[in-house]
């Protein structure tokens, strides 16, 4: 079993927290399907959208497609493990400078290689790696870690 501390990522962000990690989402999407399937809910999705108040119901095949792809959004690896991101230039060019994060790096706050996660998760990565320079990972994993943090 990993060390809470190995589920620091290298860009800041706690692999404990992610959905993919945890499964939490995709082991619910999995039981919904199968409740739905149980209940024969695509037959009833057809009646159902036939009501004005419940014409949503016509996009239940895409509803219970998109169910099927978070089934499948699961990382049985940590970011140190290579999970994550087949080739994320954020650990390679952590690994090739030999640091054990981008916290150790004293460009990370203006890092291009660090942009892209603003999207999914605002500028929580920065956060967390402040809080990384400034504290040893073992204390960082006992205090807050941010998934999503506006600035």
């Amino acid at each position: 079993m990993a060390k809470k501390t190995d589920l620091i990522a290298y860009c800041g962000l706690y692999c404990g927290d992610c959905p993919g990690q945890t499964q939490t989402v995709a082991n619910l999407a999995r039981d919904l399907r199968k409740e739905l399937r149980r209940y024969r809910y695509d037959k009833m999705a057809d009646m159902l959208s036939q009501v004005p108040f419940f014409k949503e119901f016509e996009h239940y095949d895409k509803c219970y497609s998109l169910l099927g792809t978070m089934v499948k959004m699961r990382c049985n690896k940590t970011c140190r493990g290579n999970g994550g991101p087949l080739h994320c230039k954020i650990r390679d060019c952590a690994r090739k400078k030999k640091l054990d994060g981008c916290w150790q790096c004293d460009d990370f706050s203006t890092c291009e290689k660090l942009k892209f996660l603003e999207t999914n998760h605002g500028v929580a990565h920065l956060k967390n790696l402040r809080k990384l320079k400034r504290q040893d990972p073992t204390e960082f994993i006992k205090g807050k870690k941010h998934w999503y943090a506006t600035k």
